[in-house]
């Protein structure tokens, strides 16, 4: 009986293994699972190294030292050729681009550093003088974007917060010296955008024409934060349709300026 159950799990295991790859072509939460959880693990085990950590190699071996730009294309070609992983993309970054710029804010706060592609893309459109703060959680994925910021030659220009946005959010008058930031970006975990968006309100960080930019709104989704911006008088709302980071699948970002 036990040979038959373990012969069985093998067979729904490599079944499921069959499964994913094709499900994920069109459903964004398999698709995420698959690449996200399902690859990374095995990509793993196979290499004893992170999928951050895959990326700075590629980085650090591919890109021109000193050149943010170059770290920006070498890590969209190997989250497109080799693995997928969570920045905003070429294609939502270019969207991010845009607002950005014609925001042309002087202080920049942005939730979710992960490896630093999103910071390294402000960078490039922001003002010389202007600042960017970023704030991520985990300590591993913050190691990953110093080391990449320092290689792009952009270090003096991000600074890096480490710890939970809610901890970090009400210390940025008193520890950081922010009087109210010009534009935020929000690309962390998609139930702390509602929540932080408040908590940003409530610290009288956000001054009348401050601009919210929330990405991933679509998939994986962030629906409270959708119906929290999109029914506040508060906030005037614009919706920018566009696809998954590196796939053909559908997600968007939701720009919310505060009104005062």
């Amino acid at each position: 009986m036990l040979e038959y159950l373990t012969i069985l799990g093998t067979f729904v295991a490599s079944l499921l293994l069959l499964l994913f790859p094709i499900l994920a072509r069109s459903n964004s939460t398999v698709a995420i699972f698959w690449h996200a959880v399902l690859k990374e693990k095995m990509a793993r085990l196979i290499t004893g190294k992170s999928k951050e950590d895959r990326i700075l190699e590629f980085v650090l071996q591919n890109a021109v030292k000193g050149d943010a730009k170059s770290v920006v294309d070498k890590i969209d070609k190997y989250c497109r050729e080799k693995e997928w992983a969570m920045n905003v993309g070429d294609e939502k970054g270019a969207i991010l681009d845009k607002v950005l710029e014609e925001a042309n804010p002087l202080t920049v706060l942005e939730l979710g550093t992960y490896c630093g592609y999103s910071a390294l893309r402000m960078v490039l459109v922001l003002n010389p003088g202007a600042r960017l703060l970023t704030i991520e959680f985990n300590p591993a994925n913050a190691n990953i974007a110093k080391q990449i910021f320092r290689f792009a030659g952009v270090e003096d220009k991000v600074e890096i917060l480490e710890g939970s946005s809610g901890i970090i959010i009400p210390q940025l008058k008193q520890q950081h010296e922010v009087d109210t930031l010009d534009f935020v970006f929000l690309d962390h975990w998609k139930d702390r955008y509602q929540p932080d968006t408040q908590l940003l309100e409530e610290c009288g960080l956000l001054r009348k024409g401050t601009v919210l930019l929330a990405d991933n709104v679509i998939a994986p989704g962030a629906p409270e934060f959708l119906q929290y911006v999109r029914n506040n008088p508060r906030y005037v709302c614009t919706h920018y349709a566009s696809n998954l980071e590196y796939t053909n699948l559908r997600d968007g970002m939701e720009k919310a300026i505060f009104k005062g």
